[in-house]
């Protein structure tokens, strides 16, 4: 055994081979959350649209996202260097901290996988599919690489220079995600009917399975981001699933406040609101501090779901409405409830640590919800003036799996017919009551 081999801890690594496999878990439970949300006519082309962001990412990620990511900075704190493109010097036995190198690129892989499926939300039922096989990879390595170096990687500016915090993702994932989707499903436009018709989600059901194997994922999302089996890893296990409850809570108490009844997709989405928020705090703030964060973005994004009629913009899957709030709401709140006993030494503005944690949060959100925001504006107008970025009229009405896919989700007719309208699916002018 080597000297580098034998400084791998086997209990970090048993745990951290669990966590990875739990947060590529999350991506096919993403799909089945969106596959449920959309009409029966776009179905397979959700699902294929976050599947196939599995190999496309992973492919970009071994070739030099991993690197220029993780690597060695190569000079103010922007983006790493290519020493590692194609793994080249990773063998099994180099360790990075107390875990395989190997292990710990495929984690951090499983976190870019599910960051570029998260934005096909946004522009669910109109998008071409074959742009999107182009999008993936482009923004993978523009925007979403970039920003883990800034937040994570070894002179990252964020990391090294601000001393803002981020426990698992709150800025490369969600922060990002949301921005992306927001410019993405501008430069597109609104969905056809969109605030005319009402588009039901068609099967709740769905939606609720995918909500439970996401927050099932989530845990090795946010605990496996201590990177070992640990007191602080049961911390971030305990203060997710905490804020997943009140996330869950808060959105359904609006709902029966506003709307006269709990619904199943508010739960569900509450749930995932919840989560969110709690993924860049999970590892600085205590119990009481996860429980308020989780409430506050089940409060908060509740209603944030419906700026979209407002504010003229097709959110289609409410990824800015949950993703980029929450995670803007769990980013700041750092600076709020953060406590030493899990920072190791940052505390919040509730906690005796005054504005200066709170000041970096903030600029660290603008600084990426920014650069993510502009960068994906620019490539899907690029991929919109070149090859077209949404899909003709006439395939969006039919609907993507049969024109796209050629392929159907159901064979016996369109089922969800009588499903209740969501909350947050429509304006609250044009609700249709459920069928008897």
């Amino acid at each position: 055994m080597t000297l580098a081999a034998a400084h791998a801890n086997t209990g970090d690594t048993a745990w951290l081979l669990a966590a990875t496999a739990l947060v590529l878990l999350m991506t096919p439970g993403l799909a089945l959350f969106y596959g449920g949300m959309v009409r029966t006519k776009s179905v397979l082309n959700m699902l294929m649209m976050s599947f196939v962001s599995i190999a496309l990412v992973t492919v970009v990620w071994l070739a030099a996202g991993y690197s220029l990511a993780f690597g060695k900075d190569a000079g103010g704190g922007l983006i790493g260097g290519l020493e590692h493109a194609g793994m080249a010097g990773l063998g099994p036995d180099s360790v990075q901290g107390t875990v395989p190198t190997l292990l710990f690129a495929t984690f951090q892989l499983t976190f870019a996988i599910i960051t570029a499926a998260l934005i096909s939300g946004a522009i669910a039922d109109r998008a071409k599919f074959a742009a999107w096989l182009v999008f993936v990879p482009v923004w993978a390595l523009l925007v979403y690489v970039p920003v883990a170096h800034w937040v994570w990687g070894p002179g990252g500016w964020i990391f090294d220079r601000l001393d803002a915090l981020d426990f698992a993702g709150g800025l490369p994932v969600e922060i990002t995600s949301g921005a992306s989707g927001l410019a993405l499903c501008l430069v597109l436009g609104p969905r056809l009917g969109f605030k005319k018709d009402a588009m039901r989600p068609h099967n709740l059901p769905m939606v609720m399975l995918g909500a439970g194997l996401l927050w099932f994922g989530w845990f090795g999302f946010n605990a496996g981001s201590a990177l070992g089996a640990n007191g602080l890893a049961a911390a971030a296990f305990l203060n997710t699933l905490a804020a997943g409850c009140t996330g869950l809570l808060g959105w359904l108490f609006v709902e029966q406040r506003r709307d006269g009844h709990p619904t199943t997709l508010g739960a569900a989405s509450g749930a995932v609101a919840g989560l969110v928020a709690i993924t860049p705090s999970c590892g600085s703030v205590s119990l009481l501090g996860a429980l308020v964060v989780g409430l506050a973005a089940g409060v908060v994004c509740s209603y944030a779901v419906s700026w979209k009629f407002r504010l003229n913009y097709d959110d289609s899957l409410d990824v800015v409405g949950v993703h980029l709030v929450g995670g803007v709401i769990g980013t700041l709140l750092i600076g709020v409830f953060a406590v030493d006993t899990m920072t190791g030494g940052p505390e919040g503005l509730l906690y005796g640590g005054g504005f200066g944690q709170l000041g970096r949060q903030l600029v660290a959100v603008i600084a990426v919800a920014a650069y993510a925001f502009t960068v994906t504006y620019g490539i899907g107008k690029l991929l919109d003036r070149t090859i077209g970025l949404r899909a003709d009229e006439d395939h969006e009405h039919t609907g993507l799996d049969l024109t796209v896919h050629a392929e159907t989700a159901y064979d016996h007719g369109v089922l969800g017919h009588g499903a209740p309208v969501s909350a947050h699916s429509v304006p609250s002018a044009q609700k249709v009551k459920p069928q008897a």
